[in-house]
């Protein structure tokens, strides 16, 4: 069974944690193996004074259904201390939300997708505690997807943003922990970080083999199914087809009322892609894009996630769109996620390189061929930081 870092911290407190006021930013996926919250845990505890809640995007309890809707802090009905929002007024922890604090613990799953704000999240953490002299505490946890092999395009640095602030692929295979590491060698030297590391997990998984429930990292990530797709489906946010929000299978479905289904179906299935198959399935979203409109669509089933390529299967769906409704698709245009100016599919991909690409119709496998070529530097650092090992121990 995996040992995990929050039932560490529980069973055997750190030494430099015992007594001392803490900060914790949580939402709600995280929880131990009894399926207790890490606030009550830590509330309850006799070696800990919780002092401060943080929550990320969709709130500490995943409460905030989408993209961009904000939510502001309180004072905790029960405990009687603040919950501080990341996803509002600020996304960095002030030094007024930091005052008092001995430490802040980080405990969030993340998903294994460049994208996920939740990463970036940490980022700014790490930067905060750097600046107030407080030391970060991040309890790892597994990547749900992480037997998929890396794969999208690498982040260029002129496109940094709330959904990506560091080099590194679409799809990255690294844990929360281990991007802290990246993070910290690379962008916040100065944090002074602490990672609580788990103990028999290994990276050729996925989540179903942890022995924890999936809880929703946020409300659009509903299955492990859908973290399976995320890495590339996430793109579709950047376009007029609807990723399937406001169904109850977002990212797995997509569609729009405008593509025709069966030229779609027959171009991806000449695209020779490995590790799932497309099945048609028509839906009509109850919110968001497309809302209350039959759209022609079809749901990804992935039937070997060791083969499966998300970045290079949503390419594949973009060229299928594009080549038999070029005048209906559309790019959708800034703002998306704080950045105003720059094409929200470029800040999603890693620079202008992918959508110019699929404008000219650029094979998905010759796409992917050229970001493995990317990978040399990427490589090297993963290897650098990786605390797990491929296989089962």
């Amino acid at each position: 069974m995996i040992d995990f870092a929050l039932d560490r911290i529980i069973d055997s407190p750190p030494q430099a944690l015992r007594g001392k006021k803490i900060g914790v930013v949580c939402h709600a996926a995280s929880i131990n193996h009894e399926y207790k919250h890490i606030i009550d845990l830590l509330f309850q505890h006799n070696e800990y004074v919780l002092a401060a809640i943080f929550g990320p995007q969709h709130g500490v309890h995943g409460e905030t259904q989408d993209n961009m809707v904000e939510w502001e802090g309180a004072i905790h009905p029960k405990l009687s201390i603040p919950v501080y929002s990341l996803y509002g007024t600020v996304r960095k922890p002030t030094k007024m939300m930091l005052q008092g604090l001995d430490a802040l613990i980080f405990d969030i799953q993340d998903v294994g997708a460049r994208p996920y704000t939740y990463i970036w999240t940490l980022k700014l953490c790490m930067e905060a505690c750097a600046q107030q002299g407080i030391p970060l505490w991040v309890l790892d946890r597994p990547n749900p997807i992480g037997m998929i092999p890396c794969d999208g395009p690498m982040l260029n640095e002129r496109f940094f943003s709330f959904v990506g602030g560091a080099n590194i692929p679409l799809c990255h295979r690294l844990t929360m922990g281990e991007m802290a590491t990246i993070i910290k060698q690379t962008y916040v030297t100065d944090c002074e970080l602490n990672v609580v590391w788990m103990d028999g997990w290994w990276r050729n998984s996925l989540w179903s083999q942890t022995g924890l429930p999936w809880v929703m990292p946020s409300p659009n990530m509903p299955t492990l199914d859908t973290a399976l797709v995320y890495p590339g489906q996430v793109l579709l946010e950047a376009t007029n087809l609807s990723e399937a929000r406001g169904t109850t299978r977002p990212f797995e479905l997509c569609g729009a009322p405008y593509i025709p289904i069966e030229s779609v179906l027959e171009s991806l299935k000449d695209a020779n892609l490995s590790g799932c198959m497309f099945r048609n399935h028509g839906f009509i979203p109850t919110f968001h894009k497309w809302h209350g409109c039959f759209c022609n669509g079809f749901q990804i089933h992935v039937t070997d996630p060791s083969l499966f390529h998300p970045v290079e299967t949503t390419a594949a769906i973009l060229n299928a769109v594009i080549s038999t409704a070029p005048d209906e698709f559309e790019w959708k245009q800034p703002p998306y996620e704080y950045e105003h100016e720059k094409m929200p599919i470029d800040i999603l991909s890693g620079d202008t390189s992918f959508r110019t690409s699929i404008e000219n119709g650029v094979p998905s496998q010759e796409l992917r061929k050229n970001w493995l070529s990317q990978y040399g530097e990427y490589n090297e650092l993963f290897k650098s930081v990786a605390h797990y090992p491929e296989e089962r121990g």
